[in-house]
């Protein structure tokens, strides 16, 4: 059995800890900032086994150095070679920790970085910044067809696997969701959800695949009743899936 654990750091990151029950051994997602994982690690006494990073913005790995100054046997993976002992990840490859006991898939994600990659198995996807609870990254690095691309691939994972995404945008994203698709009940009631967890100060995240699929307007670029939602506002018709996604996406880049 493996437990992921919620590191919270600076005002909205989340960086994961992946716990292995079998032993004093544990996995960092994109850790930002070493200190409230070193605090982590120390409280419970564990072993960084590795790091798996999903792209190069600092806030996804400005802790590496400092986590590897304390433990210099720990791996680090990444599509591109951010660090010296890197171990380089690419599109197909999987990847092995707890003696075999816990493997991810690699797919490369490219749009929000060139080099952005996700890990996933049937469990658990970790993605970054590509999806997000109601929403996605901005398109930073790649195009708009890349980000679209890599969210339909996202979207045929199995329902039941559990998103952990890196930043607890929810509640903003929601906003815009509810402006595009004001008529969507389940989105609806996954804001009165939300809304109930975050004043009692619960993180949102993760979510799953299932309910990304109901609730997150990026996610949902062939319904119909979307796309007439977004040509009103817009004023402007849209001919498909993706062009409804690069509208939406230029849409809340300026929302």
């Amino acid at each position: 059995m493996f437990n992921v654990l919620t590191i919270p750091a600076f005002d909205d990151n989340y960086i994961w800890l992946i716990k292995d029950s079998q032993s004093s051994r544990c996995i960092v997602v994109d850790p930002g900032d070493a200190t409230p994982v070193l605090e982590v690690i120390a409280s419970q006494n564990l072993t960084i086994e590795a790091i798996i990073i999903t792209h190069h913005h600092n806030d996804h790995i400005g802790g590496v150095e400092k986590l590897m100054m304390d433990n210099p046997e720990t791996k680090i993976f990444s599509k591109e070679p951010l660090f010296d002992n890197a171990n380089l990840v690419d599109e197909g490859d999987t990847i092995a920790f707890f003696d075999g006991r816990l493997s991810f898939k690699v797919w490369q994600v490219a749009g929000h970085t060139l080099d952005h990659v996700a890990y996933f198995n049937e469990q658990m996807l970790f993605c970054g910044d590509t999806l997000f609870s109601a929403g996605c990254g901005r398109v930073f690095e790649g195009t708009h067809q890349q980000m679209f691309d890599a969210l339909s691939r996202l979207a045929l994972l199995n329902e039941e696997t559990k998103v952990y995404c890196a930043h607890e945008y929810t509640q903003n994203n929601l906003i815009f969701a509810l402006h595009v698709d004001p008529h969507n009940m389940e989105l609806i009631n996954y804001i009165k959800r939300v809304s109930k967890a975050r004043q009692q100060g619960l993180a949102t995240i993760p979510t799953t695949i299932k309910c990304e699929k109901l609730i997150n307007p990026f996610l949902r670029c062939d319904q119909p009743s979307l796309l007439n939602s977004v040509q009103n506002i817009l004023a402007k018709p849209l001919t498909s899936g993706e062009s409804l996604f690069k509208a939406l996406r230029l849409y809340k880049d300026q929302f």
